[in-house]
């Protein structure tokens, strides 16, 4: 079962997720060590310096693209991955695809970018608290480190894991195999937050909780589908959720 957080919520309603976590007289009753955060679509709106970027990749290949929602399929999962299913690209196209993306992301689309309103604050608060955070991201690991660092976040994070340059460790299982590594001790305390559905079905296939965040770039159907511990509409919701699992 989901569990929507409800700002406000109040009485003596007890409302239980499959995970174990619970709200009860309007108050969490789970405790989480370890925040897990998917970067894109969950701490930065990247969407014009990536929409820029596969824009710029697809005209180097001659292909014209003027509807930007298909641009907007690509933030979240593995560039390869995405040239080949929404272009219909071969390996080794869509590779040379990923090459001219880079051309134009690493100096420019990389800083076309915004921290969605209140994140700060909330990483802020987290880590006052003494949390563990993470970064767990498909975006290759250099270049999560530099947009952190560009919008001074970088402080608050105890570890950042991305792909590789070389198109390896790019999915979003590969990357958490390599987080939990460094958390031995994070069982049954980690949450993985994310706006993806790939985002919540890892989390599952290693018993670790999840909040798909409403304010990104998954649909509602596919994060509904993929069934989250929590799900919350706005960066207000998720502030009031993760602080409550950090304050009890």
């Amino acid at each position: 079962m989901v569990v929507v957080l409800n700002v406000g919520l109040s009485g003596s309603n007890k409302q239980e997720n499959g995970g174990g976590a619970s709200f009860e007289g309007g108050l969490l009753t789970r405790h989480y060590n370890f925040f897990i955060f998917d970067l894109d679509g969950t701490l930065t709106d990247p969407k014009v310096g990536i929409t820029n970027s596969i824009r710029y990749a697809l005209e180097r290949l001659d292909i014209k693209e003027g509807d930007e929602s298909r641009l907007v399929k690509f933030i979240g999962p593995p560039l390869l991955e995405s040239f080949c299913r929404y272009y219909g690209l071969s390996d080794s196209r869509a590779r040379q695809a990923i090459d001219y993306y880079r051309e134009y992301f690493t100096n420019k689309g990389i800083f076309e970018n915004q921290v969605y309103d209140g994140i700060r604050d909330l990483l802020s608060r987290l880590h006052k608290h003494k949390c563990q955070l993470v970064i767990a991201t498909s975006k290759p690991t250099i270049y999560a480190k530099r947009i952190l660092k560009h919008f001074r976040l970088h402080g608050y994070f105890d570890l950042v894991v991305g792909s590789n340059m070389d198109l390896t460790r790019s999915s979003k299982s590969e990357v958490i195999t390599e987080v939990l590594k460094f958390m031995p001790d994070s069982k049954g305390k980690a949450i993985l937050i994310g706006d993806r559905a790939d985002d919540v079905i890892v989390a599952k296939a290693y018993m670790i909780d999840s909040v798909a965040v409403g304010y990104g770039y998954g649909s509602e159907s596919e994060l509904i589908a993929a069934k989250p511990t929590y799900t919350i509409r706005t960066v207000g919701e998720l502030t009031r959720l993760l602080l409550g699992f950090a304050e009890i």
